[in-house]
């Protein structure tokens, strides 16, 4: 039971510090384009149009 005393604040201050990265990300805007990267794999440096 001891241990408890040790595990409880480690974790709860895991969870936060997990929070924190989240909320950091969105704010960087690290959500705003989820399709770009998948399309953008899909397609060779060749297979762009010239401009």
């Amino acid at each position: 039971m001891n241990v408890l005393v040790f595990l409880i604040p480690i974790s709860l201050g895991l969870g936060l510090v997990g929070l924190c990265a989240f909320l950091w990300s969105l704010r960087s805007g690290q959500y705003e384009d989820l399709e770009g990267a998948a399309e953008r794999i899909l397609y060779d440096e060749e297979d762009r149009p010239l401009r």
